[in-house]
């Protein structure tokens, strides 16, 4: 196990960070929260043309880059760092998994390269009711009685509203089938979420007899994996937007001056700071863990791997996020200053696919713990 950077994935996180500090800064960011879709699709197809991050773990049969999961980590780290309102988790982490791990080459050779290219914006649906990634509480059903068809509601859906093709877990009998539905299918529509973090957007996806394609009739291994992948990418994401709180806190603790020297001189900051990276360290040493995890045999571990992480990462973030405001004092608290949108962002993510306590939890019954009681 070896979590040393080659000189390719150093030139990636760098060609990244440099992107998005020119195209994604507060202000933009601001104003892309403000547009119907949450989403700026100028910046995604740039990044997808120039940078090539809407293909990168897409094999190079369907004009990806065909790398690993290493490499999709440190684009969620710096996309989650800047908080760039792209399409990325949606489309390249959720969707692209999804294809690949259906087996379906037909939807692959369909759909795949409009991802690479940036031209189109897709998502899964999975939770219904709860934001909970449960398989075993689906209740959408597909009928294949006259071409396969589904009727049900999906909630919590990221990037629902804009999304151009929709890949649907529901149910199939007596298994758990994945389903690709277009927009603009008769019998679908989705209404936004009312959400805290606006720079992350959740949608409705109601479906009333809608026509589908079916990828997977039965899915329950490629649900399992690809909620695996999501919470492997969201920690990695969680470890970006900490270490930037981080990093905007001792920057202004050495730039704030109280009773004539910086703030950072004064104990409870110094300690509140040193607490922070300790934190995110271990979180990161946890992303890393279940990034490479990803790559390896062992499907039980890399859940479990997941899953820690998941855990770890939700609270370095949260703590990090709220300690930046309270490092900044009253200004922190403001609506003009960014340490609140980082907040929103940390809370927002400690929820989706299940917070710390749901991820204990878990693990717990996969250490067969549950027996005990």
């Amino acid at each position: 196990m070896d979590f040393t950077f080659s000189e390719e994935q150093n030139e990636l996180r760098a060609v990244l960070r440099k992107f998005l500090a020119a195209r994604c800064s507060e202000t933009e960011v601001r104003g892309v929260m403000e547009s119907p879709t949450g989403l700026d699709e100028a910046v995604w197809r740039e990044l997808a043309g120039q940078v090539g991050l809407a293909g990168l773990a897409v094999p190079e049969a369907y004009g990806g880059a065909g790398t690993g999961f290493a490499e999709l980590g440190i684009a969620a780290e710096e996309i989650g760092s800047a908080l760039a309102c792209i399409p990325f988790f949606s489309t390249v982490v959720l969707v692209s998994s999804a294809l690949l791990l259906s087996g379906d080459e037909e939807s692959c050779q369909r759909w795949l390269p409009r991802i690479v290219a940036g031209d189109l914006v897709a998502t899964v649906a999975v939770a219904e009711g709860r934001r909970e990634w449960n398989p075993e509480a689906i209740e959408c059903v597909a009928s294949a009685e006259m071409g396969w068809r589904l009727t049900g509601t999906k909630t919590y859906v990221l990037d629902g509203s804009a999304a151009g093709l929709v890949i649907v877990a529901a149910r199939a009998g007596d298994s758990i089938g994945l389903f690709a539905v277009e927009q603009g299918a008769p019998g679908m529509a989705a209404s936004a979420n009312s959400t805290m973090d606006l720079t992350r957007r959740f949608a409705s996806v109601r479906f009333d007899a809608a026509p589908a394609v079916p990828l997977e009739l039965d899915s329950r291994h490629t649900l399992e994996r690809l909620y695996g992948i999501a919470l492997a990418m969201l920690a990695a994401e969680q470890v970006g937007g900490a270490q930037r709180c981080l990093d905007m806190a001792v920057s202004y603790a050495k730039q704030r001056y109280q009773f004539g020297r910086p703030i950072g001189s004064f104990q409870a900051i110094k300690h509140r700071c040193a607490d922070d990276l300790i934190l995110i360290e271990a979180a990161r040493a946890a992303s890393g863990y279940a990034l490479w995890a990803a790559g390896e045999e062992d499907e039980e571990d890399f859940i479990l791997a997941a899953r820690m992480a998941k855990a770890v990462c939700s609270e370095a973030f949260f703590r990090a996020a709220a300690d930046n405001i309270q490092v900044h004092g009253g200004i922190g608290f403001t609506w003009e200053h960014p340490a609140h949108l980082y907040f929103k962002r940390a809370k927002s993510s400690e929820l989706w696919l299940g917070d710390p306590a749901v991820q204990r939890d878990q693990i717990g019954r996969m250490l067969e713990l549950q027996s005990l009681s």
